[in-house]
């Protein structure tokens, strides 16, 4: 009998957009045969799942269920594909585990820790990871622009701490007025900003995920934004060259893999991450920018290309998620 399998997409920030085209993708490639996919849109007016005929059913909250043709369905399994909150940040996955229900993201602490990108950089440093020097501001007490990034050395990077997708992200190359309106777009995204040095280097960007206990790494991507940076049009919109695999030395290949595993252990992550570095060729070394505990899954994503890199289908790696989750 086919288990059955409940995949979330939607989700409650302007990330939903992004949750929606990872769906297509992560539908298109479930393993229909053995699993029996229910889509679970979650949004702000409700938890819906659509029947064929685009009549709505009501998730019902107190056991995660729904009725159609009233059979009472229960999930085996959740596979989550929501960007952002409350699929990214540790809600959903509390809201399981309380409901005893096996998801394929990382757990509710590290969701909520690895949302947090001052509290992710500041664990990283802790476990001796090589990170950017930054600060964090706070809306409710931010005062100067220039006298609150005066320790910092330009260009800086300003961008929302918590969240995804490189919304409300800049990059400001000097200190001027435009330090003020690029701290004044992040806070318009969240009500802390996170400021960062620049690292000046590769980017190179890693999928991580656990199959069978054993974490592996996929091929790197190296990303090359026709932009000043990796925004969210680099990201998602095709302003950007991604290569995969990248074209680097073995040895730089296996500093980033080493370090991208060991922030998997460290962080105590499940499921499948993106890790983002920038590779200092000077330092010879790696910086952590970021971990993606929810990383995209559209055609245009890195982590389907990583997967074909290496040698996988997409059914394949979505099932190898489903099993470490309903086993682990």
């Amino acid at each position: 009998m086919k288990q059955n399998i409940a995949f979330v997409t939607g989700g409650f920030s302007g990330e939903a957009e992004i949750s929606y085209k990872s769906a297509i993708t992560i539908e298109k490639n479930i393993d229909k045969e053995r699993w029996s996919l229910y889509k679970i849109d979650i949004t702000v007016d409700g938890w819906f799942y659509e029947l064929s005929s685009g009549e709505k059913r009501e998730v019902d909250k107190n056991d995660f269920s729904i009725t159609i043709d009233e059979e009472k369905i229960i999930f085996d399994a959740v596979l989550i594909g929501i960007h952002g909150t409350p699929g990214e940040d540790g809600k959903l996955q509390g809201y399981f585990d309380t409901l005893r229900i096996p998801y394929t993201s990382c757990d509710a602490a590290t969701s909520a820790l690895t949302f947090n990108k001052s509290f992710t950089v500041a664990v990283a440093a802790f476990s001796g990871i090589s990170v950017s020097r930054s600060v964090l501001l706070f809306k409710n007490s931010f005062t100067s622009p220039d006298e609150s990034v005066k320790n910092l050395r330009f260009p800086v990077f300003i961008k929302p701490n918590n969240g995804g997708s490189s919304i409300g992200m800049s990059k400001v190359n000097s200190p001027s007025e435009e330090l003020g309106k690029a701290i004044e777009k992040a806070f318009k995204e969240d009500d802390q900003v996170l400021v960062e040095e620049f690292i000046s280097g590769r980017e190179l960007t890693i999928g991580v995920f656990k199959s069978k206990g054993e974490i592996i790494a996929l091929p790197i991507t190296e990303i090359i934004s026709k932009k000043d940076f990796f925004d969210y049009e680099a990201k998602y919109l095709g302003a950007s060259e991604e290569i995969t695999p990248a074209k680097i030395d073995e040895s730089i290949a296996g500093q980033i893999r080493e370090a991208a595993v060991k922030i998997y252990r460290v962080f105590n992550c499940r499921g499948i991450v993106r890790i983002d570095f920038i590779y200092n060729e000077k330092e010879g070394k790696p910086y952590m920018l970021e971990i993606n505990t929810v990383p995209g899954q559209s055609e245009a994503s890195i982590v389907p290309q990583q997967v074909n890199a290496m040698g996988w289908s997409l059914q394949d790696f979505y099932t190898a998620l489903i099993e470490e989750c309903l086993h682990n």
